[in-house]
């Protein structure tokens, strides 16, 4: 493990990335979309050059060939290579989404290639769990993994603690997103250099030591995410109250929008 890398698979627009970078790791950056890609290497063009930051132009894929690449202009965040993700934003939010060919690539080999790093960031929109089952195949894990926690399945859900339990992982702390642009950046620093740094909406916020709250055992944490489904349930886009008459535009009224989670691992 390199204890002075930090893999982000889902760059997205940089910013946890130029977090990363101005705390002082060295940065491997994965985005799938051509024109995020661009705008990132813009931004961050300085990191680039004195070979600080490698960005990737490349989506994770089971297998190293082209593949079919989903973005999506209103939110450009949910770029994805996942069908069945699409289908169901189209159909809960009206948004469309345009088909695109970029080239795949198996983690195995991006890992094989850049070496495990010490933390580990995805964030690629339904298919997070190749990243992490691609850790099977290496005798040393990254100390840290985030991962943007499945949604739509509770046994998908437990199929990632159980993934994470058999490469070691034990320590876990559920972030709730839609607080990520409220988090301050601890002083002393907990990993790296201290910088301020105000997360934009979007962002996975801080990693490792500097996480807010306290790490849980497994069952802590599935104790844990069985009250945040029943929210999903009951408050969610798709929820009770959204499918009764009028729900939505309660949920509206009253401001109760439906939060995401990161799950993340320490060993």
């Amino acid at each position: 493990m390199d204890k002075n890398l930090i893999i982000d698979v889902g760059v997205h627009t940089g910013q946890d990335t130029e977090f990363y970078l101005k705390k002082g790791f060295r940065v491997i950056g994965v985005e799938a979309d051509p024109q995020i890609c661009k705008s990132v290497k813009e931004r961050l063009n300085y990191y680039i050059e004195n070979g600080q930051f490698t960005l990737l132009n490349i989506a994770v894929s089971t297998k190293d060939e082209p593949i079919t690449f989903y973005t999506n202009s209103d939110r450009t965040f949910w770029g994805t290579t996942s069908l069945d993700r699409v289908n169901k934003s189209e159909v809960l939010f009206n948004t469309p989404f345009v088909e695109i060919t970029v080239e795949g690539c198996r983690f195995e080999k991006i890992l094989e290639q850049f070496g495990i790093p010490y933390y580990l960031k995805v964030d690629i929109e339904g298919t997070e769990i190749l990243c992490v089952n691609a850790l099977k195949h290496f005798e040393t894990k990254p100390q840290f993994i985030s991962i943007e926690s499945t949604k739509s399945s509770w046994n998908a859900l437990l199929n990632e603690f159980a993934v994470f339990k058999e490469l070691g992982y034990h320590k876990f702390k559920a972030i709730n997103q839609a607080e990520v642009t409220k988090q301050v950046c601890p002083s002393p620093a907990r990993e790296g250099q201290y910088i301020p740094y105000q997360f934009e909406y979007g962002a996975s916020g801080l990693f490792g030591e500097e996480t807010p709250g306290n790490w849980l055992s497994e069952s802590e944490i599935i104790k844990l995410y069985k009250g945040i489904f029943w929210n999903y349930k009951t408050l969610g886009i798709n929820g009770i109250i959204s499918r009764l008459p009028g729900g939505k535009m309660l949920l509206d009224t009253l401001n109760i929008k439906e939060p995401w989670y990161d799950t993340h691992a320490s060993l």
